[in-house]
């Protein structure tokens, strides 16, 4: 039993020390960045010296600095176009990868599942989403229905009564028959 307390005794940090603890490890963190930084900085003078050649153009001419600018230019203008030339291989090689992973796919007949997040959503929110309407619906929708059955059925039942009433003459007969079959109703 002394064990466990221990363990309880453990997990239990107070806040002042957490926050403490974080504020040294956000410190550590930004020590190291600005070591890496500095590191950096370092590698680049460093290849910069043995790429680049220092230049004296104080003893040079125009037309010496002239030519000196036109050989920098053409120097440029080649690296950009083998850049260019890299960047086409490989937006063309992460295609052809995509395509052939979907391609993998296909055949074992497992595709990928888009990743889903939780989101809480109203009971409200939800049928305003399946209706695709911007207003509140409420949820007493079967009080609603009752109230537009009973009111169908109503005058549904007026009209009846309402038409029959008035066609029991005219109806009558040979000639009532014919008005029914010629109107599309139905004989009785």
């Amino acid at each position: 039993m002394s064990e466990g307390n221990n363990e309880q005794k453990r997990g239990k940090v107070p806040i002042a020390r957490k926050i403490h603890l974080k504020s040294l490890m956000l410190a550590n963190a930004a020590k190291k960045l600005e070591k890496e930084k500095n590191e950096r900085d370092i590698e680049r003078n460093r290849v910069l010296k043995d790429t680049v050649p220092q230049l004296n153009t104080s003893s040079l001419s125009v037309q010496e600095l002239q030519n000196m600018c036109k050989q920098f230019q053409q120097t440029i203008d080649g690296v950009d176009a083998e850049r260019y030339d890299v960047e086409a291989k490989v937006s063309k090689n992460r295609n052809e990868i995509e395509s052939l992973t979907q391609k993998v796919l296909d055949l074992k007949g497992k595709f990928k599942r888009p990743t889903l997040r939780r989101v809480r959503v109203s009971a409200d929110e939800m049928l305003g989403a399946l209706a695709e309407t911007t207003y509140k619906t409420s949820l007493d929708l079967r009080s609603n229905l009752k109230s537009v059955k009973k009111e169908d059925e109503k005058e549904h039942k007026q009209a009846e009564v309402h038409d029959w009433r008035k066609n029991v003459e005219a109806m009558s007969g040979m000639e009532g028959r014919k008005k029914k079959f010629d109107s599309g109703a139905p004989p009785q």
